[in-house]
């Protein structure tokens, strides 16, 4: 059985993501463990990680979301494990979990340090299995660069098995190549794959805009599966946002307050509004609601003030989602391009 745990440089490389495309690319029979939930979902009273729960129902895995992860508060863990117990804890999940499957993943927190505190940081974990640590990196280009650096020179291979480096979202993947390449070769971290960054994957869905801010649904609730691509303010006069190109740009989520009419139904009339956020728990007349129920278009209504609401839409992480299959396919044609999975299976 192939096993590996994938980890990343930092909050928002891309593990998560990069982890579904290459279970998909392999085709194998997998098991999925992330001992420390970092990303909290509780539903029906029950507490999940948000990345085991999409891995579990995208993949159709056996266990439950809660099962894969011993548990997601450090206070706690540290009252009722010590190292000694908490290993042992993990290697019975890896049993379970891993047991008749071709391949487990055993996927760490957003970085490298994250869960030092109770033994469960993916070196330490790497330490305690034997198993290798497959690092995803992203970031600026130079942030990359200083990571696998000061890994290569403050941990030892001692301490972690790391079997090397996938080099995630690169914009200018040839550049990177020239200017990086060699020296991240120097320090002795073998390069699985350097990743092109794909806008695509940074869309976010109306549905998961109206749950991150609880907003209410108003209108054209059949349009939730739509997707946004672009944010617009809609603080200024219709002439202003009539005469801003980001107004004809399609996907895009108007900003404006319940009581400006008129920017709602410009935004309506312009095409390609994928959906209007409604602040300061304003619900606009019958005859705007109509409208954008007829045309599909959902009307989110949120108690906040524009600005603050705009703030909150530019906090939301494109997170994956169970029902992003397209994303699913494109990652997983970035990983079978990009990604040198005979040397990744060969750890």
């Amino acid at each position: 059985m192939n096993s590996y745990i994938i980890a990343s440089t930092r909050k928002n490389a891309g593990k998560t993501s990069l982890l579904a495309g290459i279970a998909r690319a392999s085709g194998k029979r997998f098991g999925y463990l992330k001992p420390l939930g970092d990303r909290f979902l509780y539903r029906k009273k029950r507490l999940w990680d948000y990345d085991a729960s999409l891995l579990v129902r995208l993949f159709g895995l056996d266990e439950e979301p809660e099962a894969v992860s011993i548990g997601f508060d450090h206070s706690k863990l540290r009252y009722m494990y010590d190292r000694d117990s908490i290993t042992a804890k993990l290697k019975e999940l890896i049993d379970t979990v891993g047991k008749d499957k071709e391949a487990l993943f055993i996927e760490a927190g957003k970085g490298l340090a994250f869960g030092a505190s109770v033994y469960l940081d993916p070196l330490t974990v790497s330490h305690a299995t034997g198993m290798k640590v497959v690092i995803v990196a992203g970031g600026e280009e130079d942030e990359i660069a200083d990571d696998l650096a000061f890994l290569k020179r403050f941990i030892s291979a001692e301490e972690a098995h790391v079997g090397g480096v996938i080099i995630n979202k690169v914009k200018k993947p040839a550049d990177f190549k020239a200017t990086h390449l060699e020296e991240i070769k120097q320090l002795g971290i073998p390069v699985f794959g350097i990743v092109p960054y794909e806008p695509e994957l940074m869309t976010l869905s109306v549905s998961t805009v109206a749950e991150k801010l609880f907003a209410r649904v108003i209108a054209g609730e059949g349009g939730l599966n739509r997707t946004i691509r672009n944010v617009l303010v809609g603080a200024m006069s219709v002439g202003s946002a009539l005469g801003n190109p980001a107004f004809s740009k399609p996907d895009k989520l108007i900003i404006t307050p319940g009581d400006r009419s008129d920017m709602i139904l410009a935004a309506l009339d312009a095409g390609g509004t994928s959906c209007i956020l409604l602040t300061n728990n304003i619900v606009p007349p019958a005859n705007v609601i109509t409208r954008a129920t007829e045309q599909g278009v959902p009307l989110l209504l949120v108690p906040h003030d524009t600005y603050t609401t705009a703030m909150q839409v530019d906090r939301i992480e494109p997170l994956l989602t169970p029902a992003d299959e397209d994303k699913v396919t494109l990652i997983t044609r970035l990983v079978k391009e990009n990604v040198d999975l005979d040397a990744l299976g060969s750890l």
